[in-house]
């Protein structure tokens, strides 16, 4: 059943990502022409080092056709205020697109944004709340919480999002799972006394909200599926294996959009930063502490490592930079991120409350987050900090080998059961 299984699913991928490469193949006659397109903003607008708006357009459609794939572009908004879920109307030159993006228009002209009644609630949710929280604590910490507490990176400052680079910490402050993760262990852990079921129902109501706050990219996607299936397992008094898991999710990601396995590194790295949680870490902290389950301190340093392991590969093959400051960035700030959230939505819900208040309410959330802002400039600014390495493709054919070759020998050392992995315990 096990081969029947993996040859059908091998089948059924090869169809799905064939149907899919063909269905692009419409594009091959439009690329180097100037047309007029339009299409729904997917994701949160950032800002270039030009001014131009960095925008990720689905649904697209050009004469009334619909084409498939997503669009990456940039346009010269001007005054105008893009938000996600917009619609924009854009006259530009097609070209050839790259990663998991079909196509790309550079330096569009904007002929129209129409923004779609009642909108996007759970964004207007969102900015509201990040408002209130600016109205309690001051830049750039306020930005950094709301990253924290809302995965809205593009409020950071430039400096800020650099440093955050440079020290291996972008993570924390983006949609990611890590976030998630915290949310769904809170709801378990305040609500398992009380009943499993209001607090599977509570962490399922916590993803939904999340994700439909943050938007529904790559990385949530997985992180939301994976946090989904962990509930709804602790829930049944079951448990998955991590490779079962990961492979499952994987394959129902891929399975809706193919190009997200050859082309997007935001899934890739998610992928394998979770890998390196759920299997590298355990593994390690069985060799190191036995039965015993180490204190927060050496657990938070063995997942770092663990993820930092699983995603070198990648980043070094991508970008061919490498944060030599990571583990000792994240084992300073990661302790402290559930407090800054915590801190960072007392602030936001006092504003709500008491206006007049806000800044008092806010400022033990100001303190921790400009003590984090001030330890990651701190080390960005470090001159060590960041390494430049040429690392071949067939390099990380190798270092992903020695992992798993790694991980086989300390399992068969330690006989830990990675049915014990799991994220919401």
């Amino acid at each position: 059943m096990l081969a029947a299984a993996l040859i059908g699913g091998v089948c059924l991928g090869m169809w799905r990502g064939s149907a899919t490469q063909e269905s692009v193949a419409v594009y091959d006659a439009l690329y180097g022409k100037h047309v007029q397109i339009r299409g729904h903003i997917a994701d949160d607008v950032e800002t270039n080092n030009r001014g131009q708006a960095v925008a990720k357009l689905a649904r697209v459609t050009l004469d009334a056709r619909s084409l498939p794939g997503d669009l990456w572009v940039t346009v010269v908004a001007g005054q105008t205020v893009l938000r996600r879920s917009d619609v924009m109307t854009l006259d530009g030159r097609l070209q050839p697109g790259f990663g998991s993006f079909t196509a790309s228009m550079t330096g569009a002209t904007l002929v129209k944004v129409e923004r779609e009644q009642p909108g996007d609630v759970a964004l207007m949710v969102r900015d509201d709340f990040a408002e209130h929280v600016r109205k309690a604590i001051e830049e750039p910490a306020a930005s950094l919480g709301i990253g924290y507490l809302l995965g809205q990176k593009s409020a950071l400052p430039p400096h800020l999002v650099e440093a955050l680079t440079v020290a291996g910490l972008t993570h924390i402050v983006v949609a990611s799972g890590y976030n998630l993760t915290i949310l769904v262990r809170l709801a378990r852990r305040a609500f398992a006394r009380v009943s499993k079921y209001l607090a599977t129902l509570s962490g399922g109501v916590l993803i939904v909200g999340f994700i439909a706050m943050t938007g529904a990219s790559p990385s949530m996607v997985r992180a939301g599926l994976v946090a989904s299936l962990s509930m709804l397992a602790w829930y049944y008094g079951r448990k998955f294996h991590p490779v079962t898991l990961l492979a499952l999710v994987a394959a129902a990601t891929v399975l809706v959009n193919p190009s997200y396995a050859w082309g997007n590194l935001g899934w890739e790295l998610s992928f394998a930063a979770f890998a390196g949680v759920m299997i590298v870490a355990p593994l390690l902290q069985a060799y190191f502490y036995g039965n015993e389950k180490p204190r927060l301190v050496p657990q938070i340093l063995g997942e770092t490592i663990s993820a930092q392991l699983a995603t070198a590969p990648i980043i070094l093959v991508a970008f061919g930079q490498f944060s030599n400051i990571a583990i000792l960035s994240n084992l300073i700030i990661l302790p402290f991120i559930p407090l800054a959230m915590l801190l960072t939505f007392i602030a936001g819900l006092g504003s709500y409350v008491l206006p007049a208040a806000a800044p008092i309410i806010g400022w033990p959330a100001e303190l921790v987050l400009r003590s984090m802002v001030a330890v990651v400039e701190w080390c960005a600014s470090v001159p060590w900090a960041q390494s430049e390495v040429v690392f071949p493709w067939w390099g990380a054919v190798v270092w992903y080998g020695l992992i798993a070759a790694a991980c086989w020998y300390v399992k068969w050392r330690t006989r830990y059961r990675l049915y014990e992995a799991s994220i919401v315990e």
